[in-house]
């Protein structure tokens, strides 16, 4: 028999309002997800259509080369940190009191991701690759720096997210938002590498 005041299938709170079946923490970043979502492909529409405007072997002869081996084992590590986001959910929604660990290597991950991106950025400034390089320059820095940027502001939420769970103040919802984003963020890195540095 359902409470007075609540909906059949909702779940009342001692305020007397039902719980909402998505907390509302999860949909407005399920919205913010599909805003970037649309962003990122249109970044690598624009891509591909400059890349066909301009065919040819990249790097020119002679010129610095994107570091593809190092990248690559990087976008394993971003992709582990996901797999202990996921993890962590899990583990929060068995009641666990593992899950601040798992969210503590996700975000450990993510750390070690951004700072090994930035000391590959700095070397190929060092060896020329600049923005006003050429178009496909530009269009790296671009959709990399703009990834970057986005995983920068999903990692303080993640950070963020530790900090709470550590003190046993972390909800279920905003665990969620928090690691959506950063599922995103991990999610759209593979996409961009296959993308910019081995097509």
């Amino acid at each position: 028999m359902a409470v007075e005041g609540t909906r059949p299938g909702s779940i009342p709170l001692r305020s007397g309002r039902p719980e909402p079946v998505i907390p509302h923490a999860v949909f407005g970043m399920v919205l913010v997800i599909m805003c970037e979502a649309l962003f990122f492909s249109g970044l690598m529409a624009a891509f591909i259509v400059g890349e066909s405007a301009n065919p040819g072997a990249w790097p020119p002869p002679g010129q610095p080369r994107f570091p593809v081996e190092v990248t690559g084992v990087n976008t394993l590590v971003l992709l582990a940190s996901g797999g202990f986001a996921l993890l962590a959910n899990r583990a929060h929604s068995a009641g666990k009191a593992s899950y601040p660990s798992w969210l503590t290597a996700s975000a450990v991950l993510g750390a070690v991701f951004l700072l090994v991106q930035g000391y590959e950025w700095q070397g190929l400034i060092r060896e020329g690759l600049t923005l006003a390089y050429s178009t496909h320059a530009s269009f790296f820095y671009l959709l990399v720096g703009m990834h970057a940027a986005h995983a920068a502001v999903a990692m303080g939420g993640l950070v963020w997210a530790v900090g709470r769970a550590r003190r046993g103040l972390l909800g279920k919802g905003a665990l969620a938002a928090s690691t959506l984003f950063w599922g995103f963020v991990v999610l759209v890195w593979p996409v961009l590498y296959v993308l910019v540095y081995l097509l």
